[in-house]
């Protein structure tokens, strides 16, 4: 289980319904060979996470990966996500690209006829094939991986400006409300149990935040380390699109830093320094608009008031929170005009 407490032969039979892992592996094995074409040979890793698993499948030559979901309120949004995947590699962007499926004809040649599907429903699932990225998860102690991972985020948010069907995306959820509403309504419900320092602060800064508009585009959604792969420094995996959605830039952005440093069982606040380093790896490939820049306090403190826990807090949400606020009441904003165009 990737960040569940429960037992695992349990999850797999009643979510998954096998009986096995062996009889899960043997599964993916024959359903790789019958739909991709790709000649696996054994199964040597199953995870799950929530109604979603992997396997990880060994082959004659690199190592492939099977990921199927059970939910079936989910297969429109995988399907939209593989379609972008695919898009994403084709212009070499650091994403896993899925592979395509064959349509089970065999040429003279003996080889098999692609069809272009890259994510099937099979066998009452929605399932998607993609080549094993090497690489280890970003470490946000490491300046060098932090700002690599901010310009990796930076060329992939141009190339999602010109997906040209935003519109697939835009449909798998409600637009976004503008930015001032979003914040103001939270605040409208504010959690008792924030501070009320840095909730005032947020008020002031939203009283103040510029009204002008910015453009909605297509965004990766889930941007951490947990998702994040690189080898020798450079990004070469920017994972699990499966969360995409139609928002602002900074909103992904402002997020990303905050959350930078998550795991999946390891759910703490990124330190300042580290999100620092982040927005100027992005600014140093497309720098902030002004309208842009002139959010990114504000959004920074709401997202990490947000995550805030009530009583216990053994992450130190609020530290970082109060730490926010204390910066910002000395030391004015993060960002500067070198970052903006």
């Amino acid at each position: 289980m990737l960040w569940e407490t429960v037992d695992a032969d349990r999850a797999l039979r009643d979510r998954f319904g096998f009986t096995s892992e062996q009889a899960a592996a043997d599964w993916a094995v024959a359903t790789v060979r019958a739909r991709w074409g790709v000649r696996a040979t054994g199964c040597s890793r199953i995870v799950m996470s929530d109604r979603n698993a992997l396997a990880w499948l060994d082959t004659d030559d690199d190592p492939v990966l099977l990921k199927w979901c059970v939910e079936p309120s989910r297969f429109r949004r995988l399907a939209v996500a593989a379609d972008v995947a695919a898009w994403l590699g084709a212009r070499g962007l650091p994403v896993s690209a899925p592979v395509p499926a064959v349509d089970g004809s065999v040429q003279v040649d003996g080889s098999v006829q692609l069809d272009g599907s890259v994510q099937l429903e099979v066998d009452g699932v929605s399932a998607g094939l993609q080549r094993v990225v090497v690489g280890d998860l970003l470490d946000v102690a490491d300046p060098a991986e932090v700002r690599a991972t901010g310009a990796a985020l930076a060329r992939v948010h141009h190339a999602l400006a010109e997906y040209p069907r935003p519109a697939d995306v835009g449909a798998l959820r409600p637009a976004p409300l503008p930015l001032v509403d979003q914040v103001a309504g939270w605040l409208d419900h504010v959690p008792e149990h924030l501070p009320a320092e840095a909730v005032d602060l947020l008020r002031a800064l939203l009283a103040a935040a510029p009204t002008a508009s910015m453009p909605l585009q297509v965004v990766h959604g889930d941007v951490r380390s947990a998702n994040v792969l690189l080898a020798d420094g450079v990004v070469v995996g920017m994972l699990d699109l499966e969360e995409l959605r139609t928002d602002h830039r900074v909103v992904e952005l402002t997020r990303a830093a905050v959350m930078l440093g998550t795991r999946y069982r390891d759910w703490g606040p990124t330190p300042e320094a580290a999100r620092r380093t982040f927005l100027d790896g992005y600014t140093s490939v497309s720098p902030l608009t002004p309208t842009e820049a002139a959010w990114w306090d504000l959004l920074v403190l709401w997202t990490s008031l947000a995550l805030v826990p009530p009583g216990d807090d053994p992450t130190l949400w609020r530290a970082a929170a109060d730490e926010q606020v204390a910066r910002l009441r000395e030391g004015g904003p993060s960002w500067s005009a070198d970052r903006t165009v």
